[in-house]
């Protein structure tokens, strides 16, 4: 077993590897899915979209002529489908699963067959070879030592079944073992990506219907203004009413205008963020077919909700299973003293070519013990006890961030759960403000000065409450990211 050393060499490299790339993709999102802000979080397909394949496999979504409607659901199903991080996140777990395969191999048993035909020719000369030290012997046969030919041409066929096989290898077991939950480790990976998508997605959905109630409003409130102005001209123009009045509902409908404007273009530009981001593209025009959903979420208690965490969050999962790799990964290296055996031969056929053919074999078995290696094995086991010392202390600190995320979640929660009831009490109470405004202003009583405040409260108002509503849905949503159950269960937490 010549190859052993290298190949338990080389494995051991791959399984290593594995399993510090897969380390370090992890506490990178510890660290995004951090709730400061909200938006620091890990952070039905539409039956005409035309999907050109190019060379590879790689397809490019086209735009339909017509607006695509678009559920939340959809653009979820989309997003976990099509959006590149997930695409990227299943080509790595088709790459991880390709090196353990890899691994494995190496354990089962080698079979090759070889077939060859050749043609040499040798100059006995070159190699030493002298007709006249062999005069006596050649005399004996009747063979005069200057006929014999220093030049000789052989025509060889053969063909052979070739075997190798470790029968012991310790080392080389462990690490099979460790490439196994090398696999499981990026499958963990593939469905930590999915939470992200299908938070971002959401989120990127419901701050497009934010944008969309935004437009609304403010719809409305010209609307409103427009009927503003035209009882200013008339009363202007039947002379109980002035100028400044005109003026006045002039300036507060053209500032509404702009209002509409700025909503409208906020509102384009996040659909073509939404687009990118489930995979279409960006000069896909969307319609949203859902509206901004409201639902009182019951409050989950603390220990609760860490206990679905601690068996729900892929990330903590991912790190467990790395620890596990470590861990088969070390006994692996403690186990490289020990000796290999191993086993190799060869049997076929082996003769002149259109002669005759004769049967060959060869069969070997070896034992190599490691000698003068101290040193490298040393290193391999202090390497391999840093990275589970790593491990251990990543998923422990990781806990306590999951402890953390899910406080502050909640937090977020309560809070903006009180917003939304203050902000939909403040636009009642402005709307009935405006109300009794309008009246006063169309009885005579006052100017139109008292309209126009009215007007900016409701519009502030209204401002506030789309916002609450939607830090409340988005908070939920991070709520149910930091528990691990966004992906399966994002409408119970939405109330939908």
């Amino acid at each position: 077993m010549r190859g052993s050393l290298r190949y338990f060499a080389t494995n051991m490299k791959v399984c290593l590897l594995l399993a510090i790339c897969a380390s370090l993709s992890v506490p990178a999102f510890a660290q995004s899915s951090a709730p400061s802000s909200g938006q620091d979080l890990p952070s039905a397909p539409a039956p005409h979209v035309l999907t050109p394949t190019l060379p590879g496999g790689v397809t490019i979504n086209r735009a339909t002529p017509s607006a695509l409607p678009l559920s939340l659901d959809e653009a979820i199903v989309w997003g976990v489908q099509h959006s590149l991080q997930m695409e990227l996140a299943r080509q790595n777990q088709r790459m991880v699963h390709g090196q353990v395969l890899t691994v494995a191999n190496n354990l089962l048993p080698s079979v090759t067959a070889e077939a060859f035909t050749q043609t040499q020719m040798i100059n006995l000369a070159a190699l030493g070879f002298k007709p006249q030290s062999l005069a006596a012997l050649l005399h004996q046969f009747g063979v005069a030592p200057g006929s014999f030919s220093t030049i000789v041409k052989l025509d060889t066929t053969g063909a052979q079944l070739n075997l190798d096989q470790q029968l012991f290898n310790v080392p080389a077991y462990y690490l099979y073992r460790s490439a196994q939950k090398a696999d499981t480790v990026a499958s963990m990976t593939t469905l930590n990506a999915e939470g992200t998508v299908v938070l971002q997605v959401g989120t990127q959905y419901l701050r497009a219907l934010a944008d969309a109630s935004q437009i609304e409003n403010a719809q409305a409130l010209e609307k409103a203004d427009e009927l503003v102005l035209h009882q200013a001209i008339a009363s202007h123009d039947a002379g109980v009413g002035t100028n400044l009045d005109v003026l006045r509902a002039r300036v507060q409908l053209q500032a509404q205008q702009q209002t509409v404007i700025n909503s409208e273009n906020t509102f384009a530009k996040d659909k073509i963020a939404l687009s990118r981001l489930i995979g279409l593209p960006a000069d896909q025009e969307l319609t949203l077919t859902d509206k901004t959903p409201y639902s009182e979420f019951a409050e989950l208690p603390l220990e609760d909700a860490k206990s679905l965490a601690y068996k729900r969050r892929k990330d903590l999962l991912s790190l467990q299973a790395q620890m596990e790799v470590a861990e088969r990964a070390e006994k692996a290296v403690k186990y490289e003293r020990l000796p290999t055996l191993s086993f190799g031969g060869h049997y076929g056929v082996l003769g002149e070519t259109h002669g005759l053919y004769h049967g060959v074999f060869a069969a070997t078995g070896s034992v190599k013990i490691p000698i003068f290696q101290e040193a490298q094995l040393r290193g391999e086991r202090e390497v391999a006890d840093a990275q589970v010392n790593a491990l251990h202390q990543q998923i422990t600190s990781l806990r306590v961030t999951i402890e953390q995320q899910i406080r502050s979640a909640m937090l977020d929660v309560q809070s903006s759960a009180q917003l939304v009831k203050v902000a939909r009490s403040n636009v009642d109470l402005s709307t009935q403000e405006l109300q009794q405004s309008i009246d006063r202003f169309q009885a005579g009583v006052s100017d139109n000065l008292p309209v126009v405040e009215a007007q900016a409260m409701l519009a502030d108002s209204q401002t506030k409450l789309v916002q609450t509503l939607y830090q409340y849905n988005q908070s939920k949503l991070t709520l149910a990211r930091n528990t691990g159950v966004v992906e399966t269960q994002y409408q119970v937490y939405l109330g939908r």
